[in-house]
């Protein structure tokens, strides 16, 4: 960078971070431990890694936990480089598979939840080299110093199986186990979930590499499958073309999944994911297939029942992180506003039809060529207000018709049986989640006077029975839909 004014005429001040408050700093960053060691996976991906591996050993406050690779390593320079806080800038050219950015992540990461960071790393055809740090070292000293402390349990021998690769261990992980005790097994229970959802959250982050085999993933060696937020091996799933975006660099892609009528009950617990199927609606934004956001409508619609079936795969470069507003975490993006218009319409098409098959529970109804479907509620607009209305033309009316003659309790009976059964609840309910204001009251802009008349016929019938005229009334406005009419009475005589 080439400095436009000439700064020698100012007097400078050195005004160095001082280093306790800012390492405790970092680990206000907002991390939570799933995001934490998919940050550290990152690392080993961009390092070349083909597999990965978990591990902990429950001990109380004393557990710790460690992300191994074999990827390419570090000689004793990269990795101190590499330990040095901001050790990247990111307005630099990256490799376009790099998944970093502010060269924090392996730092703020583990300082977000652990008081010790060890990394030990091997390059090929060289010795194991190791630097740790220690927040408590830190905070003593005031120094930004690291140390070549080895965690008891740990050696440089931890990489001698590998050609090459990296280990950082964490220790006195006290966001997660601070005063708790070894022998405590409620503790161990809790430690166990957090522990299955990180498994769950890689499963997530990382689904495209696993399935593309570009890496291996390992928890407590066991093998993590990928979970793959779009069901696409499903065949009721509908995929939607991609729209291309920025010049073809951000592409979107709609699928609508399939109702759970369409598939396994054990697919359908599984597809619901972490936080359920409608926490999990919405756009799924990757970098370099890296998922970065799960499950959100960036601020252009609300989170409701039937868009459940609704996820967007927003796949971008990481030449556009800040143009997207990408976070530390990498946890946040935001499109750009000249992008909004053309990602909310694309949403607005997959959302359409995605209330289709919620509304339908998936059906396909299978018309004869040339015969028209016949509904027996139609839903229609009056002034700017919408209605449902009994369909007239329906065949099943003038069957009532016919019934009636002979039998008009039994043909009112079955009238209003198949009224019941056929509210068009789901898109009654739909609508109102989506235009409450748009929703029409009993007769609004309609001529009222069936309901004049009809409220005069009920009150000449009740004062024929004995009632008084205030009874009368009295009995009349506690009467649906009439309740809503109460000042009609003024003119019932």
């Amino acid at each position: 960078m080439t400095l436009n004014k000439d700064y020698s005429k100012y007097k400078t001040q050195q005004a160095e971070p001082e280093a306790s408050s800012m390492i405790e700093t970092f680990r206000a960053i907002g991390y939570n431990i799933e995001t934490a060691v998919a940050d550290i996976i990152d690392n080993s991906i961009s390092a070349n890694a083909k597999n990965v591996w978990i591990n902990f050993e429950w001990k109380g406050a004393e557990t710790w936990l460690s992300i191994k690779d074999d990827g390419s390593g570090m000689d004793n320079e990269e990795l101190i480089q590499a330990m040095r806080p901001g050790s990247k800038n990111p307005l630099e050219d990256r490799s376009n598979k790099d998944l970093g950015r502010f060269g924090l992540g392996l730092k703020t990461a583990s300082f977000s939840q652990a008081r010790k960071l060890t990394v030990i790393s091997k390059k090929k055809d060289c010795k194991s080299i190791f630097w740790t740090w220690d927040l408590d070292y830190v905070n003593h000293t005031g120094n930004w110093h690291l140390i070549d402390f080895m965690p008891s349990g740990f050696s440089t021998k931890a990489l001698d199986n590998l050609p090459s690769g990296s280990l950082v261990i964490w220790n006195e992980i006290d966001r997660v186990v601070k005063h708790l005790k070894k022998e405590d097994n409620a503790a161990l229970d809790k430690f166990l979930i957090i522990m299955e959802q990180v498994k769950k959250h890689l499963a997530m982050v990382f689904h495209r590499f696993i399935e593309s085999k570009k890496i291996k993933i390992y928890f407590q060696d066991n093998e993590i499958k990928p979970w793959n937020p779009f069901l696409v091996d499903e065949q009721a799933t509908q995929s939607f073309p991609e729209e291309p975006l920025h010049n073809g660099k951000v592409i979107l892609k709609g699928y609508v999944l399939p109702h759970k009528s369409k598939i396994s009950e054990e697919k359908y617990k599984e597809a619901e994911g972490t936080r359920g199927w409608n926490e999990h609606q919405g756009f799924y934004i990757y970098r370099n297939e890296r998922l970065l956001l799960a499950g959100d409508w960036l601020g252009m619609f609300r989170k409701e029942e039937h868009y459940k079936l609704t996820r967007i795969q927003i796949d971008l470069p990481n030449s556009l992180d800040a143009d997207w507003q990408i976070d530390i975490k990498k946890s946040v993006a935001r499109p750009p506003l000249m992008y909004r218009d053309q990602i909310k319409n694309y949403a607005l098409k997959v959302r359409g039809q995605a209330v289709e098959v919620y509304r339908h529970k998936g059906k396909t109804i299978q018309r004869t060529p040339g015969q028209q479907f016949v509904p027996l509620w139609i839903d229609h607009k009056r002034a700017d207000k919408w209605y449902y209305k009994i369909n007239r033309e329906h065949p099943l009316l003038e069957k009532i018709k016919v019934q009636s003659r002979t039998e008009p309790d039994k043909a009112i009976e079955i009238l209003l049986r198949f009224i019941e059964e056929t509210i068009p609840t789901k898109s009654i309910f739909i609508k109102e989640s989506e235009e409450t204001e748009a929703q029409g009251k009993p007769f609004e802009g309609k001529d009222q006077d069936l309901i004049k008349n009809t409220m005069q016929i009920m009150f000449d019938n009740l004062i024929k029975s004995g009632k008084k005229p205030e009874e009368a009334k009295s009995i009349i406005v506690n009467i649906e839909p009439f309740n809503l009419f109460t000042h009609f009475l003024e003119f019932i005589n």
